[in-house]
C-alpha cells in the first residue's frame, strides 16, 4: 500500500533516507510512477536530485514521461550523457513525443536513434500534427483485422493481446482506410465463421488527426466507447484516443486554464530558481500595474470631489469590489463554456439576456443592501442612493463584460483564461468608479 504522500515527503526532506540509494529504492519500491513523479515534484532540488539518483535506471523513463516540464528539466540536467542509452532502452514514439520539448538536440536524436523502425514511423508521423491536434498524441497500440475478416481471427487476435482501455476491433479496407468497428463483446457467442462486418456497430464516432486535442478528448468521455479511431485526411487509420489520454489531456487543459488565469505556466515548478519564477511572473504583474494607472489616471479626474467628500473613497473600494466578483463569475462560466464548445453564435444572444438578467437581480439586490449600510454609516441619503445606482450599474457591466470579453479574446485567437481577468478587472474598476464617482459629483456636490 502507497505512504501517504505528505508523510512520505516530510520523510524525504527532513531526515529521509536521500543520501542512501539502498533506502531510496526500499521506500519507493511499492510506488506507481505518477506517484513518484509528483513525489519528484514535491521535493526541493538538492532533495530531488538525490531521490532522483537513487530511482532504478529502469523506471527513470517511465517517471521523467509522467513529470511537468520544468521539473523535468533540472532532472534531464542531472543525467550523466552516459546513462541516457540505458535509460532510452525501452524507449518508444509516445514517450518522445512527450519528452520533446525537455530534451536537447542532442538527446532527442539519440532517443530517436533508440526507436525501432516502427517506432520511429510513428515518431514521424506524429510530428506532422501540431502539439494542439490529436494526431500528435495518438496510441498505436490498437486491435485491427481486414474489412472481410471473421469472428473466428477476431477471436485469435484478443486471445494474443487487448490493449488497455481498449472494448472494439478496428476494421479497415486494403488500402488501411478505416471501414467500421466491432465491439470485443459481440464476438463472444457469436458463430466463428460470421463475417465481422454484421457485427459492426453503427455510426462510431471518427476523430480527425487534426482535431484540437481538447473537444477530440471530449468526444471520447461522452462517446460510450473505451477508444475511438483517429484517421487522416485520406480516411487512413492512424491509431486512437482511448479515455485514459483522453482524461490526461483534459486534465492538462483545465489545469492550463487555471495556472493561465493568474498569468503563469502550468509546467512551472514549485521548486525552479527565484530568478525564473520572477521573471515569468513579471510581465502580468507589470500588466496589471499598467491597468492599476489606468483605473487611478480616471479617479484623478474626480479628485474635487473625493477632497470634498470623503465618504466617497471610503466605499470605492466596495463599488470595485462587488463588481470585479460579478464579472468575474460570468467570466469564469463563460471561458468554461468555450472549452467545451457549449458557447456558440447560435446561443450566444440567449446566453447574454440570461447573464443580464442575472447581473440584475444580484445587483438590485446587493445594491439595495449596501446603500442601506452607507446610509446608516454615514447618515446621508443621497449618498446611500449614488452607491446603490453605482452598483447596480456595474454589476449589469460586469456580466456584460464577462460575456463578451472571453468571445472576443477567443475569436482573436487570445486565451480568455490568461488575459480576460486582467482586462475584465480594469473594465469593471473603471466603469465602478466613473459610475460612483460621476454621481456623486452630479448629486452631493
Amino acid at each position: 500500500m502507497a505512504e501517504p504522500l505528505p508523510d512520505l515527503i516530510e520523510e524525504f526532506v527532513s531526515e529521509g533516507p536521500t543520501d542512501d540509494p539502498a533506502a531510496i529504492l526500499t521506500a519507493l519500491a511499492a510506488q506507481d510512477d505518477v506517484y513518484i513523479a509528483t513525489l519528484l515534484e514535491s521535493l526541493p532540488v538538492d532533495r530531488r536530485i538525490a531521490v532522483w539518483e537513487g530511482i532504478p535506471r529502469d523506471r527513470k523513463l517511465d517517471v521523467l514521461v509522467e513529470m511537468r516540464s520544468d521539473p523535468r528539466e533540472i532532472l534531464i540536467d542531472a543525467v550523466q550523457d552516459y546513462e541516457w542509452a540505458a535509460i532510452f532502452n525501452d524507449i518508444e514514439a509516445e514517450d518522445l513525443l512527450e519528452l520533446l520539448d525537455s530534451l536537447p538536440s542532442r538527446l532527442v536524436d539519440l532517443a530517436y536513434a533508440a526507436l525501432d523502425g516502427r517506432q520511429q514511423a510513428y515518431f514521424r508521423e506524429a510530428t506532422q500534427f501540431k502539439d494542439e491536434e490529436i494526431g500528435h498524441w495518438i496510441s498505436h497500440e490498437l486491435l485491427v483485422l481486414p474489412l472481410n475478416a471473421k469472428v473466428r481471427e477476431g477471436l485469435r487476435l484478443i486471445r494474443r493481446n487487448v490493449p488497455a482501455h481498449c472494448d472494439t476491433v478496428f476494421l479497415v479496407n486494403r488500402s488501411g482506410q478505416f471501414s467500421a468497428a466491432v465491439r470485443l463483446t459481440r464476438l463472444f457467442g457469436a458463430p466463428e465463421h460470421v463475417p465481422l462486418v454484421e457485427l459492426t456497430e453503427e455510426n462510431i464516432p471518427v476523430l480527425k488527426g487534426t482535431d484540437e486535442s481538447m473537444a477530440a478528448s471530449l468526444q471520447v468521455q461522452r462517446s460510450g466507447y473505451a477508444s475511438l479511431p483517429v484517421v487522416d485526411e485520406g480516411n487512413k487509420l492512424l491509431g486512437r484516443l482511448d479515455m485514459q489520454s483522453a482524461g490526461e489531456l483534459v486534465n492538462e487543459y483545465y489545469e492550463r486554464q487555471v495556472m493561465a488565469s493568474a498569468g503563469m505556466d502550468e509546467d512551472e515548478d514549485l521548486f525552479s530558481p527565484v530568478a525564473k519564477s520572477a521573471r515569468n511572473r513579471a510581465v502580468w504583474l507589470g500588466i496589471n500595474l499598467l491597468t492599476a494607472f489606468l483605473a487611478s489616471w480616471f479617479i484623478g479626474l474626480f479628485e474635487a470631489t473625493l477632497q470634498q467628500v470623503v465618504a466617497l473613497a471610503v466605499l470605492m473600494p466596495v463599488v470595485a469590489s462587488m463588481g470585479g466578483i460579478a464579472g468575474s463569475q460570468t467570466l469564469t462560466l463563460i471561458v468554461r463554456g468555450l472549452a467545451l464548445g457549449q458557447v456558440t453564435s447560435a446561443n450566444f444572444r440567449a446566453l447574454m439576456i440570461k447573464e443580464l438578467k442575472v447581473g440584475g437581480v444580484n445587483g438590485l439586490i446587493w445594491a439595495v443592501v449596501i446603500g442601506i449600510v452607507a446610509y446608516f454609516w454615514f447618515t446621508d441619503v443621497v449618498l446611500g442612493i449614488v452607491i446603490c445606482l453605482a452598483i447596480l450599474v456595474n454589476i449589469i457591466s460586469a456580466a456584460l463584460a464577462g460575456v463578451f470579453l472571453p468571445v472576443i479574446l477567443d475569436k482573436l485567437r487570445i486565451d480568455p483564461a490568461l488575459s480576460g481577468s486582467v482586462i475584465l478587472t480594469t473594465v469593471t474598476d473603471i466603469v465602478g468608479f466613473v459610475a460612483f464617482l460621476g454621481l456623486g459629483t452630479l448629486f452631493l456636490l
